[in-house]
C-alpha cells in the first residue's frame, strides 16, 4: 500500500483539497485498496477546524466526494509512516524539512512537479482563486496517479 501525506500550511484549504481529489481519482481507476491518502498542516493555526468553505464548494461543483475531518499538524512519525510527504509550496519544504531533519530519505517533494512544474500552488486563502487552485490540485494529482499506476 502506498502512502501519500499531503501537506499545507493550515491544513484547511489546499492539502484536504488535494486529499479529497486524489482519493477519487484512485477511486475511479480502481485503486482505493492500493492508497492510504491523508493531509496535515505545517502550522498549527487551523489544528482541528474543518476544510476552508471555499474548497468545499469547489469539491461539491466538480462532485468530489468528501467528509468532515480536523485539520491536524505534521509529526514526527509521519515521516516514517508515509512514503510522500507532498508539499503545496516552497515555504511547506522549508517547514518539513525543519521538522523531519532535512529529509534524509527524499520524501519530501512538491506537488506540481509531478507535472513537471517548478512552482507553487497559490494558497486560496489568500488569493481567493480556488479555479486555479483546483486545476493545479488536479494536474499535479492526475501525474501522480500516472506516476505511481504505470
Amino acid at each position: 500500500m502506498t502512502k501519500i501525506l499531503f501537506v499545507c500550511h493550515g491544513n484547511i484549504c489546499r492539502s484536504p483539497m488535494a486529499e479529497f481529489v486524489m482519493k477519487e481519482l484512485v477511486r475511479r481507476a480502481g485503486l482505493e485498496n492500493d492508497f492510504l491518502i491523508e493531509s496535515a498542516a505545517t502550522s498549527r493555526e487551523e489544528i482541528g477546524n474543518d476544510i476552508h468553505y471555499g474548497t468545499r464548494q469547489k469539491l461539491i461543483e466538480q462532485k468530489i466526494p468528501f467528509s468532515r475531518r480536523a485539520a491536524r499538524q505534521i509529526t514526527r512519525a509521519d515521516y516514517d509512516y508515509y512514503d510522500y510527504l507532498i508539499a503545496m509550496d516552497d515555504e511547506n519544504v522549508f517547514y518539513m524539512r525543519r521538522c523531519w531533519d532535512n529529509d534524509p530519505k527524499n520524501k519530501i517533494v512538491s506537488l506540481l512537479s509531478f507535472a513537471g512544474k517548478n512552482r507553487d500552488i497559490a494558497d486560496p486563502w489568500y488569493t481567493g482563486n480556488f479555479d486555479q487552485t483546483y486545476e493545479d490540485v488536479l494536474e499535479g494529482c492526475s501525474a501522480l496517479l500516472k506516476l505511481l499506476s504505470a
